[in-house]
């Protein structure tokens, strides 16, 4: 798929198609991209004002893993009634911040357009294979969420019958639905219905903060825990903060995509997007985790009752969000797949276009197959954000870490000022960070998965 086509389908994508982890732009570095001089940045018909990469940002940060945000708070308990206060990601919000302007940073001083190119030319071959592989692990990952939502939602349907089992319904939603949109070579086909997940997203946070302000009769009021059980368990729930707070692997796209892409004005933009996606995860979050207590579910609409309408329609929000999603992040996976093939076999994509065709179908239907395999007997979406939070953890601040230390350690100074060495300790402290979120929450997963 790497070829002229898909880059102009990326550049016609227009940015506001889509939301959450669904990274658009990632591009394989043997993709031959735009032109990437500084005139040639932010123009052309799709530069993108100021205002409208604060959209972009806020809606690529929100997505499924809202569903989960509720759950983590039961989690960490880290909860202040009174304020609505949320510790672990105020705490973090300066470093999820700091990734994003480092990330820009360096993709100017790399004049690279997309996520795993400023690895690559910033940090050199090793970390440049790393991050393509973390790419392709955590849309897999997503993929395999995505379709456990489906069967969350189809769950509550409230019938019995054996059409409405499960795992039934998970497997001929995806094979009727999912995998014929997964095939074709190009994306470009879903960016009108992609753009109803965004609403979806919204939606879903409207009602639950709706219905924790007016509740149905039928909610029983529940006690609310307000402390952790222990300091381990605010670490817990450091995996789906990361999920959610994700949007670093389409920031670089959309930083080439303003009209003027500077650092400074870059700043002011992620942070006015991360404090919105903030409020509104904190809201979700905090009125999901008030209305049920400690007994919410790792899915919060699995929560409410099967006949409530406004959650119905959000249910059906979410599988939308679900259908258009996961054929967008499965292209992304199988994009980084294919630029990995023909680096590594050194056949230029003009030498294997006869064979594309049929190697894309083997590795859709592979990548199809697993997924779905691994979503029928993976019970929630909570064990998947578990192991794949922490690999987020790694696009928020291992591989920006590393990019500062590294871009710092290349330029050439007689003298090393305060400043060149606060930037260089806070890319090692971030490096540090995320090393330990992630290697702390992929082995608790791991050993609560095996041990359940």
């Amino acid at each position: 798929q790497a070829t002229g086509s898909i880059n102009s389908d990326y550049r016609d994508w227009e940015w506001s198609a889509d939301a959450g982890e669904r990274a658009r732009l990632l591009q394989s570095p043997s993709v031959e991209t735009v032109p990437k001089s500084s005139e040639s940045q932010g123009s052309g018909l799709g530069a993108t004002s100021a205002l409208g990469a604060v959209f972009i940002v806020v809606n690529a940060a929100l997505g499924a893993g809202l569903l989960n945000f509720p759950a983590a708070f039961n989690t960490c308990r880290c909860l202040t009634v009174c304020s609505g206060s949320f510790f672990p990601p105020q705490c973090m919000l300066i470093f999820i911040i700091g990734g994003l302007v480092i990330l820009a940073y360096c993709s100017q001083a790399s004049n690279e357009r997309t996520y795993q190119e400023v690895v690559w030319a910033v940090c050199g071959k090793v970390p440049g294979v790393l991050c393509e592989v973390a790419i392709a692990v955590y849309t897999f990952g997503t993929c395999i969420a995505f379709l456990i939502i489906i069967g969350d939602q189809e769950d509550k349907t409230g019938s019995s019958r054996w059409y409405t089992d499960r795992k039934f319904t998970i497997s001929i939603t995806a094979f009727l639905l999912i995998l014929p949109l997964s095939i074709p070579k190009e994306i470009g086909f879903q960016k009108y219905a992609s753009s109803l997940s965004v609403i979806g997203t919204w939606y879903v946070t409207a009602v639950i903060i709706i219905k924790y302000i007016w509740p149905d009769k039928e909610l029983v009021p529940v006690e609310i825990p307000t402390s952790p059980s222990s300091w381990m368990a605010v670490f817990n729930a450091m995996p789906t903060i990361c999920f959610g707070f994700q949007c670093h692997v389409s920031s670089v796209p959309v930083f080439n995509s303003m009209k003027q892409p500077e650092v400074k004005t870059w700043g002011a933009v992620v942070t006015a997007a991360m404090v919105i996606a903030l409020f509104v995860y904190t809201g979700t979050g905090v009125c999901g985790f008030l209305t049920f207590g400690a007994s919410v579910e790792q899915d919060v609409l699995l929560s409410y009752p099967s006949n409530d309408i406004p959650v119905a329609l959000a249910r059906a929000f979410i599988i939308l969000c679900v259908l258009t999603s996961y054929p967008i992040l499965h292209f992304c996976g199988r994009a980084v797949l294919e630029g990995l093939w023909l680096r590594y076999t050194g056949v230029t994509v003009e030498e294997d276009v006869v064979r594309e065709r049929r190697r894309r179908l083997l590795q859709t239907v592979s990548w199809f197959l697993l997924t779905l395999l691994l979503a029928l007997f993976i019970p929630d979406i909570g064990k998947v954000i578990s192991v794949i939070g922490g690999l987020a953890a790694c696009f928020i601040f291992v591989f920006p870490g590393l990019c500062l230390i590294q871009a710092k350690l290349s330029e050439i100074q007689e003298t090393r000022a305060l400043s060149w060495w606060a930037q260089v300790s806070y890319g090692v402290f971030m490096v540090t960070l995320g090393a330990f979120i992630f290697g702390q929450t992929t082995a608790n997963a791991i050993f609560v998965d095996l041990t359940a």
